[in-house]
């Protein structure tokens, strides 16, 4: 069976649904536009999700069909992607992700301060930061696109185009050509792409390679 990736976006309820929403849905669309097979979800835990309150999104990308269609969270997720800052505090983001996973947080905080709020980060073969607030200043409140109805402002018009662009460059699993097909702020996402910073921490048993 071939490899599943997992990749788990953290956000917060009603006031980011649809940054969060877009984030899976633009990575989750770019993968399959490369022949991948895909599956981006809510957390149906976390619902119904209440304002400002942490909720997750969830991601699947793999060569081959995916099986396990009836699990309803990531227990491996091999990236973390936070949405909003604060959520790092008092939460432990990176449950389940293997050794030598990839965080990305929206932030414009450096790398060393937001490590102190992570006490498993020993875990990380990579962090990542992007200030998608500061690139794009728009979060989106939108419910047209949620539950399976049709998205009717489109994707990535906030700040989920800054960070699927950072998530690109440093993620590896989607094109930003992609991207650019997808999310209506092409220019936030590539200047996402182009300002994300990263930081690799060596582990020798970790079979990935964050930022090429």
């Amino acid at each position: 069976m071939a490899k599943v990736h997992e990749i788990t976006i953290w956000t917060r309820g009603v006031t980011m649904d649809k940054e969060g929403r877009d984030i899976a849905s633009a990575i989750g669309k770019a993968a399959e536009m490369e022949g991948k097979y895909v599956m981006a979800f809510d957390n149906y835990e976390d619902l119904p999700d209440r304002v400002l309150v942490t909720t997750r999104k969830y991601v699947r990308i793999s060569d081959e069909e995916i099986e396990h269609r009836y699990v309803y969270v990531n227990e491996h997720p091999e990236v973390v992607i936070v949405a909003e800052p604060t959520i790092v505090k008092g939460i432990n983001v990176l449950r389940g992700m293997p050794e030598g996973g990839l965080l990305l947080v929206n932030t414009n905080r450096d790398i060393d301060y937001m490590l102190q709020f992570i006490p498993n980060a020993d875990l990380l073969g990579a962090i990542a930061t992007v200030d998608a607030d500061g690139i794009s200043g728009v979060k989106t409140v939108d419910f047209s696109g949620s539950e399976g109805g049709v998205d009717a402002v489109g994707i990535g018009a906030g700040i989920a185009a800054p960070i699927v662009g950072a998530f690109a460059k440093v993620g590896g699993m989607v094109k930003k050509a992609d991207l650019a097909k997808i999310v209506k702020d092409v220019s936030a996402m590539e200047k996402g792409f182009k300002e994300v910073k990263l930081r690799k921490f060596r582990k020798a048993r970790a079979e990935y390679f964050w930022g090429g």
